[in-house]
C-alpha cells in the first residue's frame, strides 16, 4: 500500500519550465500541506494493529502435575459383505464405524488404531495419539477395499502385531465381526493364543440380529436384497475373549452395540490423575480499539483539516 502511495504521489508531481525561479521561492508560513503524508501513516498503522488484533493475542498462565497410565487399542473392524446387512442402521458396517468413531472421540489420552479385514486383513492405521488422523481413516473405510470373505484369525494377528512391541501398561483389541472365520492362513484361536502370550485382551463383539437379516447383493440386473441367515460364531469369539481375559458381547442394533462400546471404555479407563490451572487472557481488544482510533482520526483530518491540501 506504500509503494502504490509513492507511485500515485509521483505521478501527480507535474513539471513547469520557467525562466526564473524567483517567484517560487517564498514559502507560506505555517503550510499545512505537508502533513498531507500523515494519513497514510495512520491507516498503515491501523492495518498493522488490525492484522494483530485478528491474530488473537492471549497471555496464559498454567500449572500441570499429572500421572497418565497410557492404553493402546486396536480396533479389528470387519468388512465383509455381509456387514452391508441392514438389520443395523444405515447398516452393519456404517454402524459399526460410526459408534466406534464416538469411542475414539471419548478417549484422548489413548493411542489407538485400526485394523480392517474380510478375506485378508492389514492396517489401516497404526497406533496414534492423532485421533484426527485416525476418524478421517476410518471413515474412508468400506466393503470391496479387499478380497471378500471372513479372515478373522489373520484380523485378529496383524492387531496383535501392531501391539506387540507396545510398553503401555495395558493392551487391547476390540474385535468387531458378524461372521465365522472361512479363510486366512491363521486359525482365530491360534491368534488369540498369541495375543495371551503379548498379555493382550482381546474384546470380541458378534454384531447382527438373531435369525435372518436383509442383505444387498450386487447382480447383473443391479442390486437386489435376500433374506440370509445370521452367521456370527459365538463360541469362537467367546473363547477368544476367554483366552487372553477379555469379554465377549452381542450387539444385535445400534443401541446395543452403543452400550457394548461403553462397556468396553468404562473397563478400560486409564488413571489420570491431574492437578492444572489455567488462567487465559485475551488481548486483542487494545489493538482493535487503537486501529479503529487511527482510522476514526484519519477520517476527520481527511474532511477537516487536511482537505484543502489534498485537493
Amino acid at each position: 500500500m506504500i509503494v502504490w502511495y509513492l507511485w500515485r504521489e509521483k505521478l501527480l508531481q507535474g513539471s513547469l519550465a520557467v525562466s526564473s525561479s524567483k517567484g517560487f521561492l517564498l514559502k507560506r508560513k505555517n503550510s499545512i500541506t505537508n502533513f498531507r503524508h500523515l494519513l497514510i501513516a495512520l491507516r498503515c498503522l491501523a492495518i498493522c494493529l488490525l492484522v494483530i488484533s485478528l491474530a488473537r493475542p492471549q497471555t496464559s498462565l498454567s500449572w500441570q502435575n499429572s500421572t497418565t497410565e497410557g492404553i493402546d487399542i486396536m480396533i479389528a473392524s470387519d468388512i465383509s459383505g455381509s456387514m452391508l446387512a441392514e438389520d443395523f442402521v444405515p447398516n452393519r458396517l456404517e454402524a459399526g464405524k460410526s459408534i466406534a468413531i464416538n469411542f475414539i472421540k471419548n478417549r484422548p489420552d489413548d493411542r489407538i488404531g485400526l485394523v480392517i479385514f474380510s478375506g485378508e486383513s492389514f492396517t489401516q492405521c497404526p497406533l496414534t495419539i492423532d485421533h484426527d488422523v485416525l476418524v478421517n481413516l476410518f471413515q474412508d473405510v468400506k466393503n470391496g477395499m479387499i478380497e471378500d470373505g471372513t479372515a478373522i484369525g489373520m484380523g485378529l494377528a496383524t492387531a496383535v502385531n501392531r501391539l506387540k512391541t507396545s510398553d503401555a501398561k495395558s493392551k487391547v483389541i476390540i474385535l468387531l465381526t458378524d461372521g465365522s472365520n472361512n479363510m486366512g492362513s491363521i486359525p482365530p484361536l491360534t491368534a488369540a493364543e498369541i495375543a495371551k502370550k503379548f498379555n493382550i485382551r482381546v474384546y470380541t463383539v458378534g454384531i447382527g440380529t438373531h435369525g435372518f437379516a436383509r442383505i444387498p447383493i450386487q447382480t447383473p440386473y443391479g442390486v437386489q436384497y435376500q433374506k440370509m441367515a445370521v452367521d456370527v460364531d459365538e463360541a469362537t469369539l467367546g473363547k477368544i475373549a476367554q483366552i487372553t481375559g477379555g469379554k465377549y458381547f452381542r450387539a444385535t442394533n445400534n443401541e446395543t452395540l452403543k452400550n457394548i462400546y461403553e462397556q468396553i471404555d468404562k473397563l478400560e479407563k486409564a488413571k489420570i490423575d491431574v492437578t492444572q490451572y489455567h488462567k487465559k487472557t485475551e488481548l486483542f481488544l487494545p489493538f482493535a480499539l487503537i486501529a479503529f482510533f487511527f482510522l476514526a482520526l484519519e477520517f476527520v483530518f481527511k474532511n477537516t483539516l487536511l482537505k484543502g491540501a489534498l485537493t
